[in-house]
């Protein structure tokens, strides 16, 4: 009996560990203009607080039906059906959406494709998205109050000890076969947090990456190859972007981003867009250097002064 027990108790330790196994995509969804909304996947609420800028990792299925309800309520509701996370040979991939309103109709509301990239290992969004891991429940961040916990023990002496973990519930299983009869006895320990507040609000994004790392040499090139990769500027200057909005990068590294586009246009749109994304704002002079015509030095020059 305690040969059979414990098999269970490891076959169950083992579901556990594996369960999460498998490939994964990742979907970010940004307003263009900076309207919070909640994000439904398959019926199911992902943000319970609205967010301008979403990132939704783990996800596990080549396809979903997203809804987008808007905070603001005079905005239609947006619905895609099959938004797919995987490229064309059912890969899956770094996704991300865009919210933009439509010209004719401001209070109409589109939910675009904007650009995608490899799944990278050890991925570090920026400050300003707000990133939930699908299936894990979100930790409250501060929980101020009274933690109780209630422990009940029986015990056997002359047994097996076996400790399990699940969810967040401690059980220990002793096990005693005393001549044959197999006896088992099992310890439950629930620990329940009372929080202050009902609901969790998220501190504004701070603009910019001053004070922080970098993004890393081999994710950085990773990201160049996959720029590069892309047939038209248009759709390199994209992925650009979709690079930099979800991490923090140096100026030699937004030097040598900007410098894979041909044309000046690409290059001054790119380098104001990246501005808030530099760890070191105070050297962003550097990249006068990569334009020819001195009105587009001008024109950085003066949107890095109006974003001082």
């Amino acid at each position: 009996m305690i040969k059979k027990i414990t098999l269970l108790i490891i076959l169950l330790i083992s579901s556990l560990s594996f369960a999460q196994l498998g490939p994964v995509g990742h979907l970010t969804i940004f307003s263009e203009d900076g309207d919070k909304f909640t994000l439904i996947l398959n019926g199911e609420v992902i943000n319970d607080i609205p967010q301008t800028n979403l990132r939704v990792e783990d996800l596990n299925q080549p396809y979903y039906n997203a809804k987008i309800k808007f905070a603001d309520q005079t905005l239609q509701d947006v619905s895609k059906n099959n938004l797919m996370l995987t490229d064309v040979d059912g890969v899956f991939s770094d996704v991300t959406y865009k919210i933009k309103r439509d010209k004719n109709n401001k209070t109409k509301m589109k939910l675009n494709y904007y650009s995608s990239i490899p799944v990278q290992p050890n991925f570090i969004p920026a400050s300003n998205v707000h990133v939930i891991h699908y299936g894990q429940p979100t930790p409250p961040p501060v929980n101020v109050g009274i933690s109780q916990t209630t422990t009940t023990t029986t015990t056997q002496t002359n047994g097996v000890n076996v400790g399990v973990n699940v969810g967040g519930v401690s059980m220990g299983v002793s096990i005693n076969d005393n001549l044959g009869g197999g006896t088992v006895s099992q310890t439950t320990t629930t620990t329940t947090t009372h929080s202050s507040s009902g609901h969790h609000q998220d501190p504004e994004p701070v603009r910019g990456c001053t004070g922080k790392y970098s993004m890393s040499l081999s994710n950085f090139n990773a990201a160049m190859a996959t720029i590069k990769k892309q047939s038209f500027e248009e759709t390199q200057l994209k992925t650009a972007k979709q690079v930099v909005a979800a991490n923090c990068l140096s100026v030699d590294q937004i030097m040598q981003i900007a410098n894979t586009f041909n044309f000046e246009d690409n290059k001054l749109e790119f380098a104001k867009f990246a501005y808030d994304y530099c760890i070191e704002p105070r050297n962003y002079f550097k990249l006068n250097g990569i334009f020819s015509f001195s009105s587009n030095v001008d024109a950085l020059s003066d949107y890095v002064q109006s974003r001082e």
